[in-house]
């Protein structure tokens, strides 16, 4: 098990947000040599919404990043980065506020996604939106946005006569291929693309040219590195978490974050309390919320706003003592802190603010 203490850890106060800079850069090597390469990856930024990061995968020459806010947006293209991604529908004042920053930005390249005609009929109508390139947002079944299969293809022959936009490929999220067995999963995705190229020959036999295709997360990312043709968007596996290390032991990638916490209380012989409450590590997930991997053997009691608390046999560790719990869900688990304090080779060496923890930065 990988050991997540560091040296000068007893100066923070708990909790605090720890990434590992060390095991990151081996997870992006490992990303990098299953899309052979830097030139294929639109990885997502969501899981760590940080300017730091971002510059650290553009070192590694990625050019191209993916985002669910306007501000992890903004973020990316105050790193410089070359193309932004928006993968989260425009609506209401969110388009206005696309249009400057692609106005103030001029160096990024900003791309849309949408499923609603009425909507991108809207955005195309915004004012210096003209060539503004957008992906048809392909609803695998997962039934949260996206256009059905069955009706691509209409959208598509609609969409591509909005004035001031340009329709240039779909994108594709399926996190509902989030099956553990990879042989399993590796034949839906291949179930899945076949069933969007037939639609994207379809569109070519009528003269419409689709040549972007931006496709998957974190589970599927190794199978969509077999398609030639598209772009892979994972995003958790540079810093990887609890879950899908669990849930996909197949992706060979190790968590790289760790929430520093302490014992505050043992209230009973067998229990001992956290200050570690789900104010401070995400919640969304039934069960197990994150592992100590000093204390493989202790099982959550209760988990409350302020306190976590843990039951063990054998003694509990005393009050005061450091303890490093590997978070089941990492993205919204940084999105709960301001920074990050980074460690490498078992020493603090920097701070990395969250940047994009709000909703805004200044667009």
């Amino acid at each position: 098990m990988q050991d997540y203490h560091f040296a000068g850890e007893e100066e923070l106060d708990s909790p605090a947000l720890v990434y590992h800079e060390d095991i990151i850069e081996v997870n992006i090597q490992k990303t990098l040599d299953i899309a052979g390469g830097p030139d294929r990856l639109w990885p997502h930024v969501k899981t760590f919404k940080n300017a730091a990061l971002v510059r650290l995968l553009q070192a590694r020459g990625i050019r191209r990043f993916k985002c669910a806010t306007l501000a992890e947006a903004e973020m990316c293209a105050r790193c410089g980065a070359e193309h932004v991604l928006l993968s989260y529908p425009l609506v209401g004042p969110a388009i206005g506020r696309f249009v400057k920053l692609r106005q103030r930005y001029r160096n990024t390249h900003f791309w849309a996604i949408g499923d609603d005609l009425a909507q991108l009929r809207l955005l195309g109508e915004a004012g210096e939106t003209a060539g503004l390139p957008f992906l048809a947002d392909v609803n695998p079944c997962m039934n949260r946005t996206g256009v059905a299969l069955d009706r691509l293809k209409e959208f598509c022959l609609h969409a591509d006569k909005i004035p001031g936009l340009k329709l240039m490929g779909f994108h594709c999220y399926d996190g509902n291929l989030g099956i553990k067995d990879p042989a399993e999963r590796e034949k839906a995705v291949a179930e899945e693309t076949g069933k969007l190229r037939a639609v994207r020959e379809a569109l070519e036999a009528e003269g419409q040219k689709l040549p972007v295709l931006v496709m998957g997360g974190t589970p599927t990312f190794p199978f969509h590195a077999e398609n030639p043709a598209a772009f892979l968007s994972p995003g958790t596996l540079f810093v990887q978490d609890y879950g899908y290390q669990t849930k996909y032991p197949d992706l060979a990638f190790c968590p790289a974050a760790a929430i520093l916490t302490r014992v505050i209380s043992r209230p009973r012989e067998d229990l001992f309390t956290l200050d570690l409450g789900y104010k401070a590590i995400a919640s969304d997930q039934e069960g197990k919320r994150g592992i100590i991997p000093e204390l493989p053997q202790a099982h959550s009691e209760t988990h409350s706003e302020e306190h976590w608390v843990f039951r063990m046999t054998g003694p509990c560790p005393p009050v005061g003592t450091i303890l490093h719990v590997i978070p089941t869900h990492i993205c919204p688990s940084t999105a709960l802190y301001p920074g990050i304090y980074v460690v490498r080779e078992g020493r603090m060496v920097n701070y990395w603010d969250v940047d994009a923890r709000n909703r805004k930065i200044s667009i």
